[in-house]
């Protein structure tokens, strides 16, 4: 599997499947769920509703993911997963690796072969970069997955900076 992080916009990525860092409503939000929804249109929060009405009627759980249409968003699918949100009196990096490791079993089911990844919890949910980072970067190292190509699509430098680094990317 290639692996590699850079800078940029995860909406504008063409790959098989994007991975939004959903709430567990699956409704939309802020950050990347916002901004996957908004640029996907209408047809991602249908089949987001549709989710909600049937397998999923609580909301999807922290570490679980699921896909729906990427409506038109140049990838074929959104890979939508909840992220726990940080904590530091308890140790909740076995949630953050789930939903890597769920992200690609999902992408697995699919056949997609190009997944790109956003930096998941570490927005308003708190996650520090730096342990997300390697978390994120060894749960796809490892992960016994047929995708070809995994893409950290961050939003700023540091953050980029950091996963590369886990990577070990120049």
């Amino acid at each position: 599997m290639r692996i590699a992080a850079e800078r940029g916009d995860i909406t504008e990525q063409h790959v098989d499947a994007v991975v939004n860092a959903a709430n567990s409503t699956l409704l939309g939000g802020g950050g990347v769920d916002g901004a996957i929804h908004r640029s996907g249109g209408r047809e991602i929060l249908d089949s987001c509703r549709e989710l909600r009405a049937g397998d999923y009627p609580d909301g999807l759980p922290v570490g679980a993911a699921v896909a729906t249409t990427a409506g038109r968003l140049p990838a074929h699918w959104v890979i939508h997963t909840v992220g726990p949100v940080y904590s530091s009196a308890e140790d909740r990096s076995n949630s953050l690796a789930s939903c890597h490791g769920e992200a690609l079993r999902v992408a697995d089911s699919l056949g997609a072969r190009s997944v790109a990844f956003p930096a998941i919890s570490t927005g308003v949910y708190g996650y520090p970069v730096e342990e997300a980072a390697e978390i994120a970067v060894r749960t796809v190292r490892t992960a016994d997955s047929a995708v070809e190509t995994v893409r950290f699509v961050l939003f700023d430098e540091r953050t980029r900076e950091l996963f590369a680094a886990e990577i070990g990317q120049d």
